[in-house]
């Protein structure tokens, strides 16, 4: 364990800060690589799962093994479990479904690359052909063949419906079946309209996963997917006690370590954020993936930066990127890329520091293929272009408008509408900030209302803990700016329904307030803002008077 022994300091003091204890244990997804085991990984905790198949009882536990990975969402480790099996035991069909199911990540983003769907697809191949398949195992290989059945031909979203029917099939064929429970909630969670909000989707899958609780509070994926299913603002308080549950049942997996701060975050937990993404990262550095560090590791600090930058703890934020940076080789896949391009961008834009977000590039990384990634590389061009923009830089903001404008392009082209329509959003909020600055007030506001209202209608994905800025949060500058709180006010508390405790948010909404006059407001949002974590660094923007991060154009 010596990678957890010598975790980077920066984590450490994001958790000793806290008072915590310090854990040691002892387009395309990207190519999957196995994450190395170490005696603590082989020798922890993954929950409980119990999963009867043709074969015997070593079998079995090595398939048990490698599904709870699965439920983990640990893929790469599922994988080289299933692997493993199937170079053991060649006529177990269930450890061929495993490979193939490693290969899809319906959660996450970014999609399977053709030879993640080549391994899938052979892999089913192969588990048919297997002699003497229960009916069970037949209707498991069966409803992961509904996803991988004409994959070069139909379009995922077809695909992926095609697998949530089957998933539900199995569900209601063997009713007493956790697994098949499981994986039908993941399934209807996957098919959820990103736009829907309503949530029927994710209510649904909460609340058969809640009564699969009853039967089994140990199960990795029951605790997994039920933080997914209810990972919204309206919904988060309904998996409280998941959250509080999952480390316990794998407390060295990075990924449940992780996964309990999707809540925390809905809630503005600020602090939980920080500890529990602290020990993420310090774990997932015990899962290199090969020769590469895990994606785990950005993914789980992207979720710390953004959590200490709420508590105006920059310098906290700021060591942790740069120790960050220090590691080399990071897992190329688009869960790394987000991460690895949000947490600058992140600490440019919520500080306010114009000048320091024109000069961010896109991350160089070794030779980590962006190209694959243009969600991610979106990132960086809105933070160049905000910045730009709120100098009156309008050539290098216009240059982002460009780039911005490619980035959709290609996403729409590769049939990702969701990511298009965030990266318009974000396109949308650089022109209008372009012409605030060039004067043309009327159309600054028309244009980042726009984008406040493209962004406000799509769900928050769960690769990032929350907009890089979110619009809304940026109409209400503006709307300040232009001397009118009451407008503002109604902005920044429509930003905090769905971002609640984001200080930058609450430190507007206190100055609105106050321009108003409506000086108990100010001082209850002051007190919140100043409250939820402890002391902040003195030259967080939103810790000064009079709101430094509005200063400029």
């Amino acid at each position: 364990c010596r990678e957890i022994l010598n975790m980077n300091n920066a984590i450490r003091v994001a958790m000793l800060a806290l008072g915590t204890a310090v854990v040691s244990p002892c387009l395309a997804h990207g190519p999957v690589e196995p994450e190395h085991t170490s005696t603590t990984v082989a020798d922890t905790s993954l929950g409980t799962v119990h999963f009867p198949i043709t074969g015997t009882d070593d079998h079995r536990e090595r398939f048990e093994r490698g599904l709870a990975y699965l439920h983990h969402m640990m893929y790469a480790l599922a994988e080289m479990e299933f692997t493993a099996l199937s170079a053991a035991a060649p006529d177990c069909a269930m450890a061929y479904w495993g490979i193939a199911m490693s290969r899809f990540h319906p959660l996450w983003v970014g999609r399977p690359s053709d030879a993640d769907y080549a391994v899938g697809e052979a892999a089913l191949e192969k588990a048919r052909a297997v002699p003497g398949l229960s009916e069970r195992e037949r209707a498991y290989i069966e409803a992961a063949s509904a996803f991988y059945g004409d994959w070069a031909t139909l379009d995922y979203e077809s695909r992926l419906a095609r697998w949530e029917t089957r998933q539900k099939s199995v569900h209601e064929r063997y009713p007493d079946d956790l697994d098949a429970a499981t994986l039908y909630a993941l399934a209807h969670l996957a098919t959820a309209p990103k736009d829907d909000h309503s949530l029927g989707h994710q209510k649904a899958a909460g609340a058969l996963l809640e009564h699969v609780f009853q039967h089994a509070p140990t199960h990795p994926g029951v605790l997994h997917y039920t933080i997914h299913a209810y990972d919204s603002a309206q919904l988060a308080p309904r998996a409280i006690s998941a959250a509080r549950a999952y480390d316990k049942v794998a407390p060295a997996v990075p990924h449940a370590l992780h996964m309990p701060t999707h809540i925390f975050v809905r809630l503005g937990l600020w602090p939980d954020v920080i500890h529990w993404n602290a020990r993420s990262a310090s774990a997932a550095l015990a899962f290199p993936a090969g020769s590469s560090i895990s994606h785990h590791y950005p993914h789980a600090l992207d979720y710390l930066v953004y959590a200490s930058l709420q508590c105006g703890q920059e310098g906290r934020a700021r060591a942790v990127m740069d120790e960050m940076f220090a590691h080399g080789g990071f897992q190329q896949t688009a869960v790394a890329a987000y991460g690895l391009a949000a947490i600058p961008a992140r600490l440019a834009l919520e500080r306010g520091h114009w000048q320091q977000a024109v000069a961010l590039k896109v991350p160089q990384v070794g030779d980590f293929p962006w190209e694959k990634f243009p969600q991610a590389e979106a990132i960086t061009w809105f933070a160049r272009g905000l910045g730009a923009a709120r100098q009156g830089n309008s050539s290098t903001a216009q240059q982002a408008i460009v780039e911005l404008d490619v980035r959709v392009a290609r996403l729409q082209s590769a049939g990702e509408d969701y990511w298009a329509r965030l990266v318009g959003a974000e396109r949308r909020a650089v022109a209008a900030w372009l012409a605030m600055s060039a004067g043309d007030t009327r159309q600054a506001l028309a244009m980042m209302s726009e984008a406040a209202d493209a962004e406000d209608a799509l769900e928050k994905h769960p690769v990032t803990p929350g907009a890089v800025m979110p619009a809304r949060e940026l109409y209400a500058d503006m709307l300040l700016r232009l001397e009118r709180p009451g407008a503002a006010l109604e902005a920044y508390e429509r930003s905090l329904a769905s971002a609640p405790n984001r200080r930058n948010s609450l430190a507007g909404a206190a100055e609105a307030a106050q321009r108003m006059g409506l000086h108990e407001v100010a001082a209850r949002y002051a007190r919140q803002m100043e409250a939820q974590c402890g002391e902040a660094d003195a030259a967080h923007p939103a810790h000064a008077p009079g709101r430094v991060r509005l200063a400029g154009p």
